[in-house]
């Protein structure tokens, strides 16, 4: 067979996995002959760790990297460092793309620019996997689905929650009907001080970059709600505001390290305890100006730090929805009401375990790929109408996004062809339904007055996926 035959039909088959389409992998005879050979494009924390050392050293026999791509050089060569690989470092993806002939191009940019690198990824004749948020506005989601139908290329969107085993068992005691067709849910969201501050230091805390959090963030939280529901969002009204951060501090710096006001500040973020960061970032500031550490407090920032939604489904469901950004705690709770009972489900809630966490470790926990002893039995209520509730208990995990991390990571890359009876992998559709509902929150509080997503992109709402 001749390699790179080989090399294109496995991440066809890959991609059509990740569409939902069932197809037969040659993934034994493709092990056989030459590795997937990959690029990635951003070299932050996210592109050098879960997409870049995580799969260096879980997947060493089955792929490698060909090239390195960031806009700051200096941060590429430490990825390069960091991640043990030997391939060439660029800041022009172009030359890139036209040096190495990739099989697959992972996107981790800002997320501002992820269009730009999916488009000309799938026009290079490349598969793409892109890190979430699909894109960050409705003109740019086109697009990216304009240039997939194209292409005779497909993309993956990275969703790592849905895998988790929590998520899962609430998937399929819905799935099962348990409580019928569902009617409304309540899904509230709570950021707390050390991780939901982290947005604002960045560049997230910029609407031009993120499209703000009700895109870069809740874009996990909107893919659930489809997933779960399996029905499409056909209108979103919101309510947001900038009350906490941004120019509502009592002073400001530039940075953190820098800053007169350490003292007092409540948020004060040591970025010299972490040689990683200093390495990765504070190292290379004279590249490109970016501070990590950047004051959550300084004017520029304009995204919303408090948010509200109601989503009303294709299949008649309504979602009420909201993210807290300076909780002081780190979890979340959702109520499914259904025609014959209700489900409740909620992860991290303190009091309702009685622990007391540190919040600083706790993010850190779930953001770990490697805890040891990491499994935890947490609960989902069933309420059947003129019923007892019934406590489903649920082996759990901490670490790597509640154990959704390594799920999606195996799915991908080593077995591709495994069952997949409740549709975790998601593609460009489900990419753009979840930040559709987000652009049409910003549109929404922008207006005032409700957006309709069958307004915003060529994509028709169902109310059954498919």
């Amino acid at each position: 067979m001749e390699p790179s035959i080989s090399r294109r039909s496995f991440l066809y088959s890959v991609s059509m996995l990740a569409a939902g389409t069932a197809i037969t992998s040659p993934l034994p005879g493709f092990g056989r002959t030459k590795k997937l050979k990959l690029v990635l494009v951003g070299t932050g924390v996210r592109g050098i760790s879960f997409w870049g050392k995580r799969l260096v050293d879980q997947y060493p026999e089955k792929l490698e990297f060909v090239g390195l791509c960031d806009i700051n050089p200096g941060r590429a060569a430490f990825a390069r460092t960091y991640m043990g690989v030997h391939c060439g470092v660029y800041t022009d993806f172009d030359r890139m793309i036209a040096e190495n002939k990739p099989d697959l191009v992972i996107v981790t940019t800002t997320d501002s620019t992820h269009h730009e690198f999916i488009i000309k990824g799938l026009e290079a004749g490349c598969d793409v996997l892109t890190e979430k948020p699909l894109t960050t506005d409705e003109v740019k989601c086109q697009a990216i689905l304009d240039a997939e139908r194209k292409s005779d290329r497909n993309l993956i969107v990275g969703f790592n929650y849905r895998w988790s085993p929590y998520m899962t068992k609430v998937k399929e005691l819905l799935h099962a009907k348990t409580i019928g067709d569902i009617t409304s849910v309540d899904f509230h969201w709570y950021l707390n001080t050390y991780h939901g501050a982290s947005y604002f230091r960045r560049w997230h805390g910029l609407m031009d970059k993120g499209g703000s959090l009700w895109v870069h963030k809740a874009t996990h939280h909107f893919d659930l709600l489809n997933w779960w529901l399996d029905s499409d969002p056909e209108e979103v009204f919101a309510y947001g505001d900038l009350e906490h951060y941004g120019h509502n501090g009592p002073f400001r710096g530039r940075t953190c390290r820098s800053c007169e006001h350490k003292k007092e500040c409540n948020y004060y973020w040591d970025i010299t305890s972490s040689r990683h960061d200093m390495d990765l970032y504070v190292a290379h500031e004279q590249h490109d100006g970016y501070f990590r550490d950047a004051c959550l407090y300084r004017k520029e920032i304009d995204i919303y730090d408090k948010m509200s939604a109601q989503i009303r489904y294709a299949n008649k469901a309504v979602v009420n929805y909201s993210l807290t950004t300076y909780s002081p705690f780190e979890g979340w709770h959702i109520a499914f009401n259904g025609q014959a009972g209700r489900i409740e489900a909620w992860l991290d809630i303190p009091w309702l375990k009685n622990e007391n966490l540190s919040q600083e470790d706790l993010h850190a926990a779930e953001m770990n790929q490697n805890l040891k002893n990491d499994k935890q039995v947490e609960p989902i209520i069933v309420f059947k109408n003129w019923e007892d509730y019934k406590t489903v208990r649920v082996v759990s995990q901490r670490g790597g996004h509640g154990g959704g991390d390594k799920r999606l990571h195996d799915k991908i890359f080593s077995n591709p062809n495994a069952p997949d009876p409740y549709k975790h992998a998601a593609g460009v559709r489900d990419g753009a339904m979840s930040i559709l509902i987000g652009i049409a929150a910003r549109r929404s509080i922008e207006s005032k007055r409700p957006i309709r997503i069958a307004d915003l992109t060529d994509l028709e709402p169902q109310p059954n996926r498919v």
